[in-house]
């Protein structure tokens, strides 16, 4: 597919795995800062805030594996859209475009690849920003009785290949057009073209995507489980942004992150789930003071 992008941004498609490329959007100049996207959305998502950022750093927004513009590997083992295996993805990617060591900022599903990443590659990760996702382990320990109801779709997708497929696939366009709608507390923000894109790139798409959510309730949990009991955490400064969403599933974000980063700087902001699209001034702004810390 020819995707639309960040305005002003180089296209460059960069070979990480065997068989497996990645289409990045690069921009600016300056210590570099790396951009992975959510659910249901491609690198676009960071449009206004990477134009932002570009002024004085390099940008770069890549789809992750199994997304956008990027290779879409057949699932035949768990390993194939496991968060460690994104997350080496963007270690790579980054390498290859000449930045060994990078703040990352991740969103949704993009966060829980760049929470993989700064755990298994601290030396490359100096600082690391997570929006609006809690640790896959934390996660599906927080979803209990009927308030689960709200993600339904992570039970959806971590059945056995085959039906979830072949449900999504019959009705693309209203499966992941219900998360466009519903986590949005500004439709506006994610306007008619944009929309058409992210619907028309998760439609081509399916396979990988839901092997990348049935990652997160198996192999995922294997890894996370296995630094919880080492007591592994982030060695760096971590930034967390989410809505206010804690209170109605029962759970306190900031302390469930504390027990990972010891170095937090947690806020609460007043957005729907697609911040940066419904508030890239604010949501650029706190990426910036990531850097200053």
């Amino acid at each position: 597919m020819t995707p639309l992008s960040i305005p002003g941004f180089a296209q460059h498609r960069v070979r990480v795995d065997d068989g497996v490329s990645l289409h990045a959007a690069v921009g600016g100049s300056g210590s570099p800062i790396v951009l992975l996207h959510g659910f249901p959305q491609t690198h676009l998502m960071w449009r206004h805030v990477a134009a932002d950022l570009a002024a004085d750093h390099t940008v770069v927004c890549p789809d992750l594996r199994g997304y956008g513009a990027s290779d879409k590997p057949a699932e035949t083992g768990p390993e194939v859209y496991s968060k460690r295996t994104m997350a080496r993805d963007v270690i790579r990617l980054a390498a290859e475009l000449g930045h060994e060591r990078f703040d990352l900022v991740g969103h949704d599903r993009g966060a829980l690849v760049a929470f993989r990443a700064a755990l298994d590659h601290p030396r490359a990760v100096t600082r690391v920003a997570v929006l609006d996702v809690l640790p896959t382990l934390d996660m599906w320990d927080a979803l209990h009785g009927v308030s689960a109801a709200v993600a339904f779709h992570l039970y959806l997708m971590a059945q056995p290949p085959g039906l979830p497929e072949r449900m999504i696939e019959g009705a693309p366009d209203a499966f992941f057009g219900h998360f466009l709608d519903v986590w949005a507390n500004d439709p506006r923000a994610v306007p008619s073209g944009v929309r058409r894109h992210y619907l028309d790139a998760c439609a081509a798409a399916v396979p990988s995507i839901v092997a990348d959510y049935r990652a997160s309730a198996g192999v995922d949990i294997d890894h996370d489980s296995a630094d919880r009991a080492a007591g592994n955490r982030l060695a760096m400064p971590v930034t967390v942004l989410q809505q206010d969403w804690g209170a109605a599933l029962g759970f306190q974000a900031e302390q469930l992150w504390s027990a990972w980063a010891p170095d937090l700087r947690h806020r609460t902001v007043d957005c729907g789930h697609f911040m940066a699209e419904e508030d890239p001034g604010l949501i650029g702004a706190e990426i910036r003071a990531l850097g200053e810390r």
